[in-house]
């Protein structure tokens, strides 16, 4: 009796040494797969987003200035591309005033932009000995297709004993440097800013021009500071 039991006790401890390891093995396996694999009631997966590449921006190539066509030149008639500026009753020498220092056809600055009433025009100048010469003699007249408008030479452009050391008289890129009035009178000086920043830039004019081209009447500000 006592040794059947023990055989039969030793055939439990057996089964249940065989058993431990796959059960250990089972555990084993169990804990590894779940290392690796999400639990769907478990913590989820989280997902790294896809990241797209960012297209770099290429810079636009700068815009060169537009010149405005020049109409073929008659005779006697010189045509020219020049650096134009502009300047107002608000930043005149002195300033808030109308004052000039070349009197042709107006005592002070002005003009409706026709062949017989010009806008008052400045040039650079030297002074050298006492003597002051004008880049353009006083009373040159010129016309400006891009605004339609004539101007005559009737102010200078530079202050101080040595003007000729200005950008008015030496010129910009090569071009001659001339600074038209656009009144202003009548508008804000902020205005007025504004219209001559607008009509800066280089420009085809002519030189000694006929009387036939096409004018739009009025000072530039009064004129809206209109360009074609």
């Amino acid at each position: 009796m006592h040794k059947k039991l023990g055989i039969f006790a030793l055939a439990l401890v057996l089964i249940s040494a065989a058993a431990v390891p796959a059960l250990a093995a089972g555990k084993n396996n169990n804990n590894h797969y779940s290392q690796h694999t999400s639990n769907p009631w478990g913590t989820p997966v989280v997902v790294n987003p896809v990241v797209v590449p960012k297209t770099p921006t290429v810079p636009t190539p700068p815009v060169a200035p537009v010149i405005t066509p020049v109409p073929t030149p008659a005779s006697g008639e010189v045509a020219l591309t020049a650096y134009i500026t502009g300047y107002s009753y608000w930043d005149n020498t002195p300033a808030g005033s109308t004052q000039i220092s070349n009197p042709v056809i107006h005592q002070t600055a002005g003009g409706t932009g026709t062949y017989a009433d010009p806008i008052t025009l400045a040039v650079g100048h030297s002074i050298t000995g006492g003597k002051d010469t004008l880049d353009y003699p006083a009373g040159t007249k010129f016309y400006l297709p891009y605004l339609e408008k004539y101007a005559i030479v009737e102010d200078t452009c530079g202050d101080g004993n040595t003007p000729q050391n200005g950008p008015c008289h030496t010129g910009y890129q090569g071009h001659p440097w001339v600074d038209l009035y656009v009144d202003g009178q009548n508008v804000s000086s902020s205005s007025a800013n504004t219209c001559m920043d607008n009509i800066t830039d280089v420009h085809s004019i002519i030189e000694n021009p006929a009387s036939t081209y096409p004018v739009l009447t009025g000072s530039v500000t009064g004129s809206g500071c209109k360009m074609f």
